[in-house]
Order: structure tokens, then C-alpha cells, then sequence
């Protein structure tokens, strides 16, 4: 079951609630960085590209149910930077877990196995381990060695203990349809309670502008990766079916800005998650003062002609999700179909 049905109905209920309140701009996942440090220095990142004083920065606890509450996003990602690095990243987990948020701690797995202690499972929290593929890619996509080992065998450590354990993978140019097929059947066979998946985003910051997707190329490349699903292949993606469509070139979305908002030590940041506008003091400034007729492929804005990425189409998809002709094919990820 790629989306569990306790996480589908909250999910649900919430945009029932919105619709019937009339709201136009409502956010679905509150993108939580307690930190931008990390432990990586990966090509296609540029978080750890800030300045060393906001490196050493961390969001409190109080700070980050603050922005939970302010948001009111049923679901809470938690990346970096690494989570794992903050020292009071159990508090903070389960501070959210007691408002009843799901939470997905983003999280490279060099730390995990050791920090399993610091959490119990709970159907609220899930952790969201990065790998771009088998070991030879992976560890070429974050530029060390061995990081993909170390990641699977806290993986393991982490379902044996009793955690929900997602993976979250980036598809750079470059990628092989086949490995990649290669790499999906291992992560069923490693037992990962859902996957995801993202075409790269060809942001300012990241140091290798090289390896991006346009959005043609995003449309090719994920029809090859996608394409045993529509033979029958059983992939346990932790996806909405309708973004899977969208990413194939079968829906044509446009972006939700507001659905993924950022909190991070710099504040609100302006839209979106992966351009580097500045920042806003409160959630309802973020909301009321922009302009959110610049943003998305129908804007004209170059920094958005050919992006593709979860944060800003996963709201559209689970919007889309509520039309009656959509709900069956939406219900698919649930019944694992």
C-alpha cells in the first residue's frame, strides 16, 4: 500500500473542509527545514550553499509547531539539510505527531540506524530515505561512496523495528529506464512501505546545472520508466496515480505554489520551494502579497517553463483527485492496484 488509508482519509477531509469554507489557496504539505545543514554535499542541491552563520542555525521546537499551526498543512515534510543533524529532532517529530500531522523525516540515512532510538512508530511518522538509484548511481549522485550501502542497511534496521520507511528518488538526465526498473523492483523486494519520485529541478543554487530534465525530456524519459506499469508491473508508488499521468504527459496540470509551502530559519520563503526570492515573517503575509499570477508554466516565467516537480504538482494532482470522474483512478495507490 504505496498511501495508507488513514493518511488518504485525513488528506480527504481536509480538502472537503477548504472546499466547503470557500477557500481559493490552501496549503497540503508544510515543507519544515529545521536546518540547511547537512552531511552530503550533493551536485544537485544547493541548500548547503548558504551562508555559514545561517548553517549554523536551527528552527526551535516552539518554532516549528508554531509554523505548523500557523499553516494548518495536514501533512508535515520535515527535510534539510539533515533532520537528523538537529538536536532536537525527536522533540520535533513527535510535537508533531501529537497534532496529529504526518510527518515524512527526510533523510540521506547516514544517521539513521543510530538514531532509531531516538523515535517509536507511530502511523503519524514516516521516514523518507533519499536513493537516485542502485549503489553505482546513487553514490554518484551524491558524490561518496558508500552512502547507498549505509542507507539500505538502516532501512532495514528501520522496518525491523516497526517504522513506516518511504524512499524518495530525483531523475536526473542521464538515467537508464532499465536500472531504474532494476532499482524499483529492489525497493519492493527491500519491503519500503511506498516510493516517490521527481524529475530534478534546475535550480540557481544546485552546482550541477548540467544533468536537469526539460520537460519534453521529463515526458520521454518517465514514459520508458513508467512504461511496465502499463503492462501490468506492480511498483509500490506513494504517489497520487494522477501526478504519475501528469509526469508521463497524460495530464496537463499547472502548478499549485501555495500547496507546498517552506519554513525554514529564514522564514516563510517566498514561492517557490527551489527559487531563492527572499522570505516572509508570517504565513498570511506569504499568502496575501504574492503574486501568485507569476508563478507556473501559463506565467511565462522562465524559472517555470520546464519544472515538473512534486511540491508544486502533487497539490494539483490531489485537488484533481476530488472530481468524481478522477476518484476511482486516484483510489488505486490505496487498493494498490
Amino acid at each position: 500500500m504505496g498511501v495508507p488509508l488513514q493518511q488518504v482519509i485525513g488528506i480527504g477531509s481536509y480538502l472537503v473542509k477548504q472546499r466547503l469554507m470557500g477557500r481559493k489557496r490552501f496549503p497540503l504539505v508544510l515543507m519544515l527545514e529545521p536546518l540547511f545543514r547537512c552531511n552530503l554535499a550533493c551536485s544537485g542541491c544547493g541548500k548547503i550553499q548558504h551562508p555559514v552563520e545561517v548553517l549554523k542555525q536551527n528552527l526551535t521546537p516552539e518554532q516549528c509547531f508554531a509554523a505548523a499551526e500557523e499553516c494548518g498543512a495536514p501533512v508535515v515534510s520535515i527535510p534539510g539539510g539533515e533532520p537528523l543533524l538537529h538536536p532536537q529532532i525527536s522533540e520535533i517529530v513527535q510535537g508533531l505527531i501529537d497534532r496529529k500531522k504526518f510527518i515524512y523525516l527526510c533523510t540521506n540515512g547516514l544517521l539513521l540506524e543510530k538514531s532509531l532510538d531516538k523515535f517509536k512508530p507511530s502511523p503519524y511518522f514516516t521516514f523518507m530515505v533519499h536513493l537516485d538509484g542502485m549503489r553505482d548511481w546513487h553514490d554518484q549522485c551524491v558524490d561518496r561512496k558508500g552512502v547507498f550501502d549505509t542507507a539500505v542497511k538502516a532501512i532495514k534496521a528501520a522496518k525491523a523495528r516497526g517504522f513506516q520507511v518511504n524512499t524518495n528518488t530525483t531523475i536526473f538526465e542521464g538515467a537508464n529506464p532499465k536500472e531504474m526498473h532494476e532499482f524499483f523492483d529492489f525497493l519492493n523486494e527491500l519491503g519500503v512501505d511506498g516510493m516517490q519520485i521527481s524529475p530534478g529541478y534546475s535550480y540557481d543554487w544546485a552546482p550541477d546545472q548540467d544533468h536537469f530534465l526539460k520537460r519534453e525530456q521529463t515526458h520521454a524519459l518517465f514514459r520508458q520508466i513508467l512504461a511496465p506499469m502499463k503492462m501490468g508491473k506492480k511498483w509500490n508508488f506513494s504517489h497520487n496515480p494522477l501526478f504519475l499521468d501528469f509526469l508521463i504527459g497524460e495530464k496537463d496540470y499547472e502548478c499549485t505554489p501555495w500547496g507546498s509551502p517552506s519554513y525554514s530559519v529564514l522564514g516563510w520563503q517566498k514561492p517557490c520551494y527551489l527559487l531563492n526570492e527572499g522570505h516572509y515573517k508570517t504565513f498570511q503575509e506569504l499568502l496575501d502579497n504574492t503574486d501568485w499570477s507569476q508563478y507556473g508554466r501559463k506565467s511565462g516565467n522562465p524559472n517555470c517553463a520546464d519544472c515538473m516537480v512534486h511540491c508544486g504538482y502533487e497539490p494539483t494532482a490531489a485537488i484533481d483527485a476530488m472530481q468524481p470522474q478522477n476518484i476511482g483512478r486516484a483510489m488505486t495507490s490505496v487498493l494498490g492496484k
